[in-house]
């Protein structure tokens, strides 16, 4: 059977797609692109914002109306929390955010036997999971970097977010689970592994037995010392001393942190329902630069949140700038049904978001540009993913992108001396002397 495959939202909601997409082949389906005639259209669904469920049942209809007679089959996150909404929309079958070979069984029954009942509805209660789902690590594409999924849910219930709904409780990947898959990515071929989740500075948690991120970040780098680690999001509190002295001991972990942030503002922080406040974030900010040479750090900024001032507003501003971050994601508030934050008084005008928006995107770039410029004449490691332009394109330890001349550098790691920038990128040249690299830096 032809099947399309469309993907929305977050790297666990891709991580799962290229499980899906692997599994597929292995059982003798074809693979096309979406929008193509296909027998079977899967549509992986997000629902972080009202937004994302708009796209979510625009693509639903574009895969009727696109494929008429084929079975259109719908997952992910939107379908979690809104089955009745998706089902209304005229699919032939609605899962959730588990079960994803369950999920492929069950559009396999129905490609094979068109008289069965449908709409198929096999969402489950996402709050009472208790199991960790393990799925096969990598893509069917030569790619350079893998995502490598360790943790599912999350139990924060920040006001604004809806996730904890839809994914359950934090459930972890063993350790042994993890070692396991790392070993079969590197080979694979992979020189780079992202571990992603929900909420991965819960790892472990669930157990109740003192289990912590640090420990699992120390399986993979240990299981496999000749490639780059990356960490995916991490909450704040997760650095303390004791996680920064071990992190960096491993060689092979990447210097670069996306601390989750939302507002430097305690106020809205405070109302955000968030876990920590703008002291103990800078002290994990100030703490990581102590442990690491230079690392990047980045981040994410909601503005314009129920009831930020303008002077909440500015505190931002000022405390990001502090921060001095290398990069920064930056979204205006976006109102969810079903969260307390949706009901909040003094909700901010889509102009003054958008203001907001504008303003601290300008900051943000001015320090992704200084610290860029800070690397030029530096040398910097860089694994190369692809050509463009006639440059390759690689990513350094630290996350940034750096340009070089060069042929056939694909999944290569070499040395490259930093001459200058261009936009966001780093430029340079192939270091002389330096021959392909085995293990990173």
């Amino acid at each position: 059977m032809k099947i399309a495959i469309c993907t929305l939202g977050c790297k666990v909601n891709q991580y799962e797609t290229q499980a899906m997409e692997a599994e597929l082949v292995r059982r003798g389906h074809t693979l096309v692109p979406f929008g193509e005639a296909a027998g079977a259209c899967i549509i992986n669904t997000c629902t972080v914002t009202a937004v994302s469920d708009k796209k979510s049942r625009q693509l639903i209809r574009r895969a009727r109306k696109d494929s008429p007679d084929a079975l259109v089959a719908v997952c992910g996150c939107y379908a979690q929390t809104a089955p009745e909404a998706v089902e209304a929309l005229g699919v032939d079958l609605v899962a959730g955010t588990a079960g994803r070979m369950a999920f492929l069984d069950d559009l396999e029954r129905l490609a094979a036997d068109r008289a069965l009942a449908r709409p198929r509805v096999t969402v489950d209660a996402a709050l009472a999971r208790r199991d960790f789902e393990v799925l096969p690590a990598g893509g069917l594409a030569g790619r350079t970097r893998a995502m490598l999924k360790v943790e599912d849910g999350c139990v924060n219930f920040c006001t604004y977010c809806i996730i904890p709904y839809a994914r359950g409780p934090v459930r972890s990947l063993s350790l042994a689970d993890a070692r396991a898959q790392s070993l079969r990515l590197a080979q694979q071929g992979y020189r780079e592994i992202v571990l992603t989740g929900i909420e991965i500075s819960s790892w472990g948690t669930e157990r109740r037995d003192g289990s912590s991120l640090i420990q699992l970040v120390e399986e993979v780098c240990w299981a496999v010392p000749q490639m780059r680690v990356r960490l995916g999001s991490l909450e704040p509190r997760t650095i303390t001393p004791a996680f920064c002295a071990r992190a960096a001991a491993l060689p092979n972990l990447c210097p670069h942190f996306h601390l989750s942030m939302q507002s430097g503002s305690d106020a809205v922080l405070a109302r955000m329902n968030r876990k920590y406040d703008t002291a103990r974030y800078r002290e994990s900010v100030a703490l990581l630069r102590d442990y690491f040479h230079r690392p990047g750090i980045t981040t994410d900024l909601i503005v314009g949140f129920p009831g930020e001032r303008e002077g909440e507003f500015e505190e931002t501003l000022a405390f990001i700038a502090q921060c001095a971050f290398s990069a920064m994601h930056i979204f205006p508030y976006s109102r969810r049904s079903g969260t307390p934050a949706a009901t909040m008084p003094d909700q901010v005008p889509s102009a003054v978001k958008e203001d907001r928006a504008r303003r601290a995107g300008a900051l943000a770039r001015r320090m992704e540009e200084d610290y860029l410029q800070s690397w030029v004449g530096h040398t910097l490691p860089v694994l190369f993913e692809e050509e463009r332009d006639g440059l390759w394109r690689g990513h350094a330890p630290n996350y940034a992108e750096v340009l070089v001349p060069g042929t056939a550098l694909h999944n290569e790691e070499r040395q490259v001396c930093v001459t200058g920038r261009r936009g966001l990128s780093l430029t340079g040249a192939l270091c002389p002397q330096d021959g392909p690299r085995s293990q990173s830096k």
